[in-house]
């Protein structure tokens, strides 16, 4: 009856379908053992699909049908994603010690989840939630086989006996091997073998350090080909960078070149590079930047009226942006549109920068990690320093500045006006002092003569408005019609809903003024589950529960803090009269987490009532800070001079009837934060089994 169910099975919608890739029979025809790789469509939000790059997910499965013993075991495990996810499941039928006429059935399985492109919450609960719902119909698809069997006659199979020859071949000149080893593929072999297609280009870009790369040392054609020029020292940071984030962060860490560039930016100075690079890769995960070429579309204004784009590449091998500012309408645009679009907008040529680099990298057989920038000023006036205007390139400037560091190769501006100096009086003090010196600024015509544009780029791709004689596509820009404005009222409801839209939320944690988050339960049995980033300083995290609810915070709760901005929230619940054991009581131990952590967990709620997720202000005691290894002692160091602390969280509740079994304990621990990365290492797990009893 269970053979009926493939090679595909109408039961079961998401088993798409199975072929065979191994298949053994013992000589005696006792031990039936088939190997499988099956095709199912997981029931998983179109987006997660499209941004994993996958619309089917593979499974390997192994039935092993022993006729002696009368036993049926079932083995199964994920070869996609299988060095992000591991799944694996065990099932078996076996006849009941004292009722012969009996089958039990046990099945269990377990997940463990590395990283998966900062969903992992939602990743187990998807897979969490399909496994319960194919453990309850398990046994209503087996119970329509054995009827479709008895409709076609087929009430009794006789029990199996062995043959006689068989036995006496076997007992004289060839011994049977064992079952298992005659059978059995290496796993990590078979996960090799079958799994290459279905890692994520991302995953298996060249431009990552391959598996062998010593620890201490990288190949030297590896750092010709992908990271260029290194000294033994810049080496030694590079790896010593790459470790600190192995060990603190429990995951996945950044491509070579992406650490590179931030050791650049602070001079290979480790604790600085350290520090911006973690706030980039938290703010990289806040707002979704890895996925925003794939998941958002400009608004047709900037299409039509941004005059900015790609233009093949300089001399060096780097992709080259044309931006026509003399053209561009900037109050226009920041009228239209706001200042989220705009922002939005140059992060997404921003990571379209990255990706050329990566693509030129391949095809010119060097390293090429920045890109060049001409910006033309024909055109600019007073316009162009509208004061909402200049706030938003600044701002502008401040986000690129401090997460894109050294991916500005060279900016060339031409046709600067007179008007120019005042334009760059203002903008220039938020301008790295490296950057500053990668800029080349030519008035009128110069940038025509020596020592101008053909230094740089080659003269058959000089644009055409600039007396070149190749066509650019650039959009001319020009006025943004008036009635494509907005009011100030709906500007500003579109910048908190864009603020919004990110499903983190942040919070100020100070010391003596923990941050708070109140979470009312209905139905025990419910789980709470949290994500969230420790940005700055060191915090503990605790949960505790209440039967009765804590007064709502005054508005004037902040005090002396007085935090207003969207990002730094700071809510404190527990009333100082309150008792720890009398009002209310502690539910899971204290987690200490450090600086750049990403934690996820849940918690499964014993009673109703209201529970309080608690980040609080973590200091190391002074007279431990000698005796901490090398890295804790880097991040002790740092909170010294502070006695602020920065969260990015989210958490969500899942209802009793929503779930079955256990999820990740307080304990799962730590993650990475960006697809960026690339190495692996295990981040959070969860376990799951299931009996005839239950």
């Amino acid at each position: 009856a269970y053979e009926r169910r493939f090679p595909t099975c109408p039961l079961i919608p998401m088993f798409v379908a199975s072929d065979t890739v191994n298949e053994y029979k013992s000589e005696d025809e006792a031990v039936h053992v088939i190997e499988r790789r099956c095709k199912l469509d997981i029931d998983a939000p179109r987006l997660l699909k499209k941004i994993a790059g996958v619309d089917y997910v593979y499974f390997v499965q192994k039935n092993s049908l022993n006729r002696r013993e009368r036993t049926l075991h079932i083995e199964a495990y994920n070869e996609t994603f299988s060095n992000r996810v591991i799944i694996n499941e065990h099932c078996s039928y076996t006849v009941h010690p004292d009722n012969e006429d009996w089958t039990c059935f046990e099945q269990s399985a377990s997940l463990d989840i590395k990283s998966f492109f900062g969903f992992e919450s939602t990743v187990e609960k998807i897979a969490m939630k399909q496994y319960t719902s194919n453990i309850k119909k398990g046994k209503e698809i087996i119970e329509y086989y054995l009827k479709q069997l008895e409709e076609e006659g087929i009430t009794f199979v006789p029990r199996w006996t062995p043959p006689v020859a068989c036995k006496s071949e076997s007992s004289t000149s060839h011994p049977r091997r064992p079952v298992s080893p005659a059978i059995n593929i290496p796993e990590s072999a078979t996960k090799e073998g079958l799994n290459n297609k279905e890692i994520l280009n991302t995953s298996s870009s060249p431009s990552e350090p391959t598996a062998g790369t010593p620890d201490d040392k990288l190949d030297a054609d590896y750092i010709k080909r992908y990271l260029g020029d290194l000294t033994p020292m810049q080496e030694s940071c590079l790896i010593r960078l790459r470790q600190w984030l192995q060990e603190t962060h429990k995951g996945k860490i950044p491509k070579d070149e992406h650490i590179l560039r931030f050791l650049r930016a602070r001079d290979f100075n480790i604790d600085k590079a350290r520090e911006i690079l973690c706030q980039s890769l938290t703010w990289r995960k806040q707002h979704q930047v890895d996925y925003i070429l794939d998941t958002w579309n400009p608004p047709q204004v900037l299409q039509d009226y941004y005059a900015g784009g790609w233009h093949h590449h300089d001399k060096d091998g780097r992709p080259l942006y044309v931006l026509r500012l003399g053209q561009m309408d900037t109050k226009g645009l920041v009228r239209a549109l706001g200042e989220e679009a705009l922002l939005r907008y140059v992060l997404s040529i921003n990571e379209e920068g990255l990706r050329r680099c990566e693509e030129n990298t391949k095809v010119f057989g060097r390293p090429i990690s920045s890109w060049t920038c001409l910006v033309d000023l024909e055109g600019l006036n007073m316009r162009h320093l509208w004061r909402p205007g200049v706030k938003a390139l600044l701002r502008i400037i401040e986000v690129v500045e401090a997460n894109y560091p050294e991916t500005l190769g060279r900016l060339l501006i031409l046709r600067a006006p007179r008007v120019f100096p005042v334009l760059w009086t203002l903008v220039s003090p938020f301008i790295d002092d490296n950057t500053r010196k990668k800029f080349l600024i030519y008035a009128g015509n110069d940038y025509q003569g020596p020592g101008g544009l053909l230094d740089y780029i080659d003269k058959e791709i000089i644009p055409d408005f600039l007396g070149g004689e190749c066509m650019c596509e650039v959009p001319e820009g020009g006025l943004v019609p008036k009635s494509l404005y907005r009011t100030a009222e709906e500007l500003e409801n579109e910048d908190i809903k864009l603020w919004t839209e990110t499903i983190y939320q942040s919070a100020s944690v100070f010391k003596g003024a923990p941050h708070e988050v109140l979470i009312q339960i209905v139905d025990a049995s419910s789980v709470i589950t949290w994500d969230f980033d420790v940005c700055k300083g060191d915090i503990v995290f605790n949960i505790f529960h209440s039967k009765r609810a804590p007064q709502p915070p005054k508005k004037d709760s902040l005090g002396a803090h007085s935090i207003t901005s969207p990002g730094g929230n700071n809510v404190q619940l527990i009333d100082k009269v309150w008792q720890l054991g009398r009002d209310y009581s502690m539910v899971e131990s204290p987690l200490i987490c450090k600086e750049g952590e990403s934690v996820q967990g849940s918690h499964v709620t014993r009673w109703p009532g209201f529970y309080i997720l608690q980040w609080k202000f973590h200091s190391m005691p002074a007279c431990a800070t000698t005796n901490l290894p090398r890295v804790d002692d880097v991040l002790a160091s740092l909170q010294v001079s502070s006695h602020k602390c920065k969260v990015m969280y989210y958490t969500e509740v899942i209802g009793s009837e929503d779930f079955r079994g256990s999820m990740t304990s307080l304990e799962s621990s730590h993650s990475g934060f960006s697809q960026l990365s690339a190495a692996t290492t295990s981040s959070s797990q969860s376990h799951s089994s299931s009996m005839i009893s239950r």
